[in-house]
């Protein structure tokens, strides 16, 4: 919908407050902050969102499919950022 910076802030406030959202939810809004930070251009804090959701991650299944989903993201991100430095 073209609105990765209100998504942002909205994840932005689900994260804030780790206390009053269970696990599942909270780890989920760090891959949607990601994602929103992808759709509205921010790289840099996109790969950090991919990353901090990863490591929540790390012990998971390796094909729990979401983690799969996150993971070819962060990989594509990953892609695109070195090619843009070369």
């Amino acid at each position: 919908m073209n609105k990765g910076k209100e998504a942002a802030a909205e994840f932005q406030k689900i994260i804030q407050n780790r206390g009053s959202v269970s696990l599942p939810h909270w780890a989920l809004a760090q891959l949607g902050l990601a994602r929103a930070y992808t759709e509205s251009g921010d790289s840099d804090k996109s790969m950090s969102a991919y990353g901090d959701f990863l490591d929540v991650w790390k012990n998971a299944d390796s094909d729990v499919p979401i983690l799969r989903e996150a993971t070819s993201e962060y990989a594509k991100l990953k892609g695109k950022g070195l090619a843009a430095s070369n």
